[in-house]
């Protein structure tokens, strides 16, 4: 329990941010087009992210999971210090750095509920682990967009304070679950680049891997543009954008609780995955052109149901190599989803700052043509399961 309510907690602490971010840096920077900023803060986090999760995830063998989880948690709180008290973008970068280096919450959660958990109760609780982590990210939006209204950096105290509370809840009530090793520590392992290598001893795998990166990077606009667009498109306050997040993640969470298991029955695995294509797609194209508020509420659903094709592609991909070679796959697939967290901030921000003031809502557009890259590499990637070179 105390790590689903950190997890909880901890997701609250992210969703509380997005509604408000676009508004702070706009103060500091005085200006009016801050999708660079946002973008280039985006990028900084995931890349210290991708070099150091390898070095994290290495320590909590070594040394045990609990002080890497204190280590994560001390460094959330300090970036949300930074953002809330920074007078200048030099210190929100540093607070940002800070977060991506220390950032190891969900991984050794993860790896600490494995620890805890008998092998038949972990799907179980993998999927406690997800729903609590969902609860939250659709409660702090929404409640960030209100406290933001009072005053910008008020959400990010608040968050702040949850992560405190966070590292004390671990500090005074989480036990140890691993036993650190003691071997000979492998410097190789802790290379972000290394999953990559196994890739050109496979034959048929690279379109997999490109098909998660595209579908990575579609995610990233939404982070990066949303609350910018809902304020020039609509002029939103910070409450309208929380709740129009609420309420997406909620439609989500709906969609992949009910209906990934039957849209797979319906229309195959691959079918799947160009069905909830379809679906994002018909979507953004739909907001790219909406004139009122109203008309981003009611495609909600069917934007939702983008997500139905993922576990269909998860699935469809765990057949592209053997049963010995999984953990090194999930590896290669995990980096390249990295990867795209520092490339596909970097592209739409750029895209935002130019189509600001013409058309807020070409950013969507941006987005569908993303997504259609992602087509002919799921029919080839998909044919059959790929097979070691000699």
């Amino acid at each position: 329990m105390v790590i689903f309510t950190t997890i909880a907690l901890d997701a609250v602490g992210i969703g509380l941010i997005f509604p408000i971010l676009p508004s702070l840096l706009k103060d500091i920077t005085h200006s009016g087009n801050v999708a660079i900023y946002i973008g280039t803060l985006t990028a900084l986090y995931a890349a210290m992210q991708f070099v150091l999760a390898p070095v994290l995830g290495t320590l909590s063998d070594r040394i045990g999971r609990r002080p890497v989880m204190l280590l994560s948690l001390g460094g959330a709180a300090v970036n949300y210090l930074f953002l809330a008290f920074s007078p200048n973008l030099a210190l929100l970068f540093v607070g940002r750095a800070i977060a991506g280096m220390t950032s190891a919450n969900i991984s050794v959660a993860t790896a600490y509920l494995t620890d805890v958990s008998a092998p038949d109760q972990r799907a179980r609780h993998f999927g406690l682990l997800n729903a609590m982590f969902g609860l939250g990210f659709i409660v702090g939006p929404l409640l960030g967009g209100i406290l933001g209204d009072y005053w910008v950096r008020l959400p990010f105290i608040a968050a702040a304070v949850l992560n405190g509370c966070n590292f004390l809840l671990a500090l005074f009530v989480l036990p140890e679950s691993h036993q650190p090793e003691r071997k000979k520590l492998d410097l190789t392992a802790l290379n972000p680049l290394r999953p990559f290598r196994w890739i050109c001893s496979m034959k048929g795998l690279m379109p997999v891997v490109l098909t998660f990166f595209i579908l990575s990077a579609t995610g990233e606009a939404y982070g990066i543009c949303w609350a910018l667009w809902g304020f020039d498109a609509f002029g939103w306050n910070g409450f309208w954008i929380g709740l129009s997040l609420g309420a997406f993640g909620l439609c989500q969470a709906l969609v992949q609780v009910f209906l990934p298991a039957p849209a797979a029955r319906l229309f195959g695995e691959r079918g799947a995955v160009f069905v909830g294509i379809s679906c994002a797609c018909i979507a953004l194209m739909t907001i790219a052109f909406a004139h009122e508020s109203w008309m981003v509420f009611a495609i909600m659903p069917l934007f939702a149901l983008g997500g139905i094709g993922t576990p269909a592609l998860q699935a469809l991909a765990t057949r592209q190599v053997d049963a010995d070679s999984q953990g090194q796959f999930q590896g290669v697939l995990a980096s390249a989803v990295s990867l795209a967290s520092i490339i596909a901030p970097l592209f739409f921000s750029a895209f935002y700052f130019v189509v600001q003031k013409q058309w807020p809502g070409a950013i969507w557009l941006s987005v569908v043509a993303v997504y259609l890259l992602a087509i002919p590499l799921v029919m080839l990637g998909t044919r059959k399961p790929a097979t070691a070179t000699a």
